[in-house]
């Protein structure tokens, strides 16, 4: 590997020129402007421990525009990313790639939640229990075994023959809650200690939103903490934070985890003389007591305000009768701590619990929203922060180090007010890249005229109608993108007897099955809601048509943003105009970059919802998505196509 030259090497945004080392050295590399100016960004923001706020366009190249400063920083680094596919992208292909363009001698770690690695103390557990398995669960277990002997890091991402909704996993890998810590007998094999371990020793941590708010929001009540100081954080995918951020700083406890630490009880009782005559009837108590709550909760819709479960007498008495039931265990556990390592972490987590359902459920400040969800066999009770500005504010200045946020999609027609709100950034720098790729002549944005206002009850059947003849004209190649399931669904029969095209119909297979299925057919037609809006990378002719159906506003059956928007108005704030309306474009942005993905991609972005052209705050959504030329008729659409 060549040396850098003083110059170079000063410049971040010079080593991904035209002259630097990235175009001698890697044969489809292309020097972008945008991405150098992006580079020199972050190179200051690191040097000055400044805030960053950087929108980069589709084909930028912002992986490597912080990469490069990163790694030239000579700064402890963490970078994290929106889910863990993208993390795994940027450890085992970007990072590796960099690194060696530049010649960089550095110590490099992933890391992951402990969800993602095997529990060698858990997996013997199970292996012990095994008559109690199903026939495909005990050849997913004999699997998980083999694997067990021979894997270095431990990371579920390994092991695709097991697939990730087995129920298995949650058997095999440990919680926060369960793990044994310093005490575990397999404590010094330990894959989560190992991971850490390395990224303690890093310069460079590659790690995920859940991870680092995870880790950040403990650190904050004084525990130990996975991400030592770094000097720099960038936070890829940026446009997910404030929505992850309210998850973690919220106190929260679920039917699951009271079901699961019931369980692990009777588990850990099999070892110890006389522990089951004591425990066996609390915790069965505590399991019907469970029940008995989510029954009361069954008339009330699956998700609302906390005071929805207060108005109903019977939900009230079945919440105090659980926190006696989890209290009387807590003091039962209490008695048997001495006994085995298990029953001494069973008995912290049953007095974790009793104080997170105390705290949720006595709550009465006006910092918190209190609110509940409701699942076919469980549910969840949460309080969560009305604003993050202050914890976020908080934890910024704590950690003294740079705060680089990236996406492309954070402002609102060029403004980042809305984003930087909800994160309590206070005037930082900001930066907005437009994309390098040729929208006027490699995209068409058609807006199908007559369609009624979307409330109307036959309103997906007259989107099919009208995107029926875009998809002739295409051949298919399709994303339908839905805000709602039950859309989804009602598209889903109207097709089904129209198509000549494969359908793929997210919830019939796993996301990336899916993906796949869709690829390799050439010419489907891929209906999808939330997930499918972001995140999803086709490049090429099996995607050249992208259909929204509706302006992507949250549902009104949030209880957290119902308060926010109450707070808002209080404040006096339109909340419709300072808040839906800006989360709502960002999320189109996010649905519309689905479909031009590189340079030599042509494609027709269909958005088919009345309000773009008959409400005043349509325009912030048409000049929100890249600029591309605009059509009313669908003669345009098969122009487009017959040039192709």
């Amino acid at each position: 590997m060549h040396d850098l030259d003083e110059t170079e090497s000063d410049d971040a945004g010079a080593l991904l020129g035209a002259d630097g080392p990235f175009a001698r050295e890697l044969p489809d590399f292309a020097p972008r402007l945008a991405q150098q100016v992006m580079a020199r960004a972050v190179q200051q923001a690191i040097v000055g421990r400044d805030t960053l706020v950087a929108e980069a366009g589709t084909g930028t190249g912002k992986t490597y525009a912080y990469l490069v400063p990163a790694l030239r920083s000579g700064e402890r680094v963490i970078i994290s990313t929106g889910t863990k596919a993208l993390q795994d992208q940027l450890y085992f292909r970007d990072l590796p790639k960099v690194r060696s363009v530049l010649g960089a001698r550095l110590k490099t770690a992933l890391l992951k939640g402990r969800a993602n690695y095997l529990c060698l103390y858990r997996l013997e557990q199970t292996v012990r229990e095994g008559a109690s398995l199903d026939r495909a669960q005990a050849a997913q277990l004999a699997t998980i075994r083999a694997w067990s002997a021979r894997t270095r890091r431990g990371d579920r991402m390994e092991l695709a023959e097991v697939p990730e909704e087995s129920p298995l996993w949650p058997r095999v890998t440990s919680t926060a809650e369960n793990c044994l810590g310093v005490e575990c007998p397999f404590y010094d094999d330990c894959h989560v200690f190992k991971a850490r371990r390395e990224a303690m020793e890093a310069d460079v941590v590659v790690v995920n939103h859940h991870l680092l708010f995870a880790d950040l929001a403990l650190k904050q009540e004084g525990f130990g903490e996975i991400l030592p100081g770094a000097a720099a954080f960038i936070l890829d995918e940026a446009h997910q934070i404030p929505e992850l951020a309210g998850q973690f700083f919220s106190q929260s406890v679920s039917a699951r985890q009271l079901t699961d630490m019931a369980q692990d009880t009777l588990t850990e009782c099999s070892g110890v003389t006389g522990a089951i005559g004591l425990l066996l009837e609390p915790v069965e108590a505590l399991q019907n007591a469970l029940r008995k709550l989510r029954l009361a909760m069954d008339p009330l819709p699956s998700r609302g305000a906390f005071a929805l479960l207060e108005d109903r007498a019977e939900v009230r008495a079945a919440l105090h009768e659980l926190g006696e039931l989890l209290a009387t265990l807590a003091e039962l556990l209490a008695s048997q701590a001495e006994r085995s390592r298990g029953l001494a972490n069973l008995h912290e987590r049953a007095e974790l619990f009793a104080e997170r359902l105390q705290r949720v459920v006595e709550t009465h400040g006006d910092q918190d929203v209190r609110w509940y969800e409701t699942f076919p066999r469980g549910f969840a009770l949460y309080a969560t922060p009305l604003d993050l500005a202050a914890p976020m504010r908080g934890l910024r200045e704590r950690t003294q180090a740079a705060w680089i946020h990236t996406s492309a999609t954070l402002s609102v027609a060029g403004n980042f007010d809305h984003f930087a709100r909800q994160l309590g950034l206070d005037e930082p720098r900001t930066l907005c890249l437009d994309s390098p790729f040729d929208y006027a002549r490699q995209a068409l944005c058609y807006l199908p005229s007559g369609l009624p206002d979307p409330n109307a009850r036959d309103y997906t059947e007259r989107v099919i109608e009208a995107v029926l003849p875009v998809l002739h004209a295409s051949r298919g190649r399709a994303f339908l993108l839905f805000t709602s399931h039950r859309a989804l669904r009602r598209a889903a029969e109207l097709l089904q007897d129209k198509a000549p095209w494969p359908l793929f119909v997210q919830g019939s297979a796993p996301r990336p099955r899916l993906l796949e299925e869709f690829r390799a057919s050439g010419h489907g037609v891929l209906l999808g809601a939330a997930s499918f809006w972001e995140g999803v990378d086709v490049v090429g002719e099996a995607l050249s048509v992208v259909v929204i159906d509706k302006l992507p506003f949250a549902a009104p059956d949030d209880p957290v943003l119902m308060a926010r928007l109450a707070a808002l108005e209080q404040s006096g704030i339109n909340p419709f105009m300072g808040w839906q309306v800006p989360s709502a474009v960002i999320a189109l942005k996010q649905g519309a970059g689905r479909l031009i993905r590189s340079v030599h991609d042509r494609g027709v972005l269909v958005l088919c919802d009345p309000r773009l052209t008959g409400k005043g705050y349509g325009k912030l959504f048409l000049a929100s998505v890249p600029p591309m030329p605009r059509t009313r008729e669908l003669a345009d659409v098969q122009a487009f196509f017959d040039d192709a």
